[in-house]
């Protein structure tokens, strides 16, 4: 079965149909999603989703987008939650040097911080890594984490064999499915096949069947798996097992999780 590693459930376009969403992942063989906060609100947001749907898992962060709306005691909060509640990573956190480039030193200031708590609480991280790579890159040596995924990779190779030395996982999606994504294409194809992790990234980045503008939903990760076992020459049940494993090994407290509620029946 399938793991949508990336996938933001709690957004404003599914907020009245999530059910139908879950239902209809579910038919196409997602039996699990995982949704990363981005600001402090959607931390409540993706408890909840938690609550309501036991095969969806949760990341607590700031992501590089939303800084700007962050308020004094922000972090402290992050750790109290941290503390309180079970995510699976910190994330969704890292750098953004496309949309935001303007405050590069607060943007690594949040990230830094976010590092540190996921190393005190040893847990991994769910990456934001736009036109960022080095810079994310510079910081996860600074400041180690347990691992992690950095999600929509898109970077060079040695950028990502530099991710995959120090543990992390590379999240492939939509983007890889478009006929001019040339480059993202050879990276799916050649990286080692214990290093990516399938995503959707829903709502956002829909695969080229839905067109840019498409409402991109985590049942789409089948049809992804499906083009990424094609683009590999692969078997699509060896693709499917294996990144499930690969998102099971980037982020270990699901096991957990799912083996405390087992015990709970």
């Amino acid at each position: 079965m399938l793991i949508d590693s990336h996938c933001h459930l709690d957004a404003l376009e599914f907020s009245h149909e999530q059910d139908a969403i879950i239902k209809n992942a579910l038919h196409h063989g997602v039996e699990k999603i995982i949704i990363p906060a981005v600001n402090r609100k959607s931390f409540d947001d993706v408890i909840e989703l938690r609550k309501k749907f036991p095969n969806c898992f949760y990341a607590l962060g700031f992501h590089p987008m939303y800084i700007s709306d962050m308020k004094d005691g922000d972090i402290d909060t992050l750790e109290a939650y941290l503390k309180t509640y079970e995510p699976v990573a910190v994330g969704e956190i890292g750098l953004d040097f496309f949309v935001t480039k303007d405050n590069k030193t607060l943007q690594e200031e949040i990230f830094v911080a976010q590092l540190k708590l996921a190393a005190t609480f040893n847990l991994p991280v769910i990456m934001h890594v736009r036109h960022a790579i080095d810079d994310v890159l510079k910081n996860l040596r600074r400041f180690p984490v347990k691992g992690g995924i950095a999600h929509a990779f898109n970077g060079s190779m040695q950028q990502a064999e530099a991710f995959i030395e120090l543990g992390f996982k590379l999240g492939f999606g939509g983007a890889m499915t478009y006929p001019r994504a040339t480059h993202i294409q050879a990276l799916a194809k050649s990286l080692p096949l214990e290093s990516i992790v399938l995503e959707t990234d829903a709502p956002d980045i829909p695969p080229s069947w839905l067109g840019h503008k498409g409402r991109n939903t985590p049942g789409e990760l089948l049809q992804i798996a499906t083009f990424f076992a094609e683009l590999r020459g692969m078997n699509l049940t060896s693709v499917i097992e294996t990144s499930h494993q690969n998102t099971l090994d980037a982020l270990p407290k699901i096991v957990q999780l799912c083996t405390s509620a087992e015990n709970l029946h």
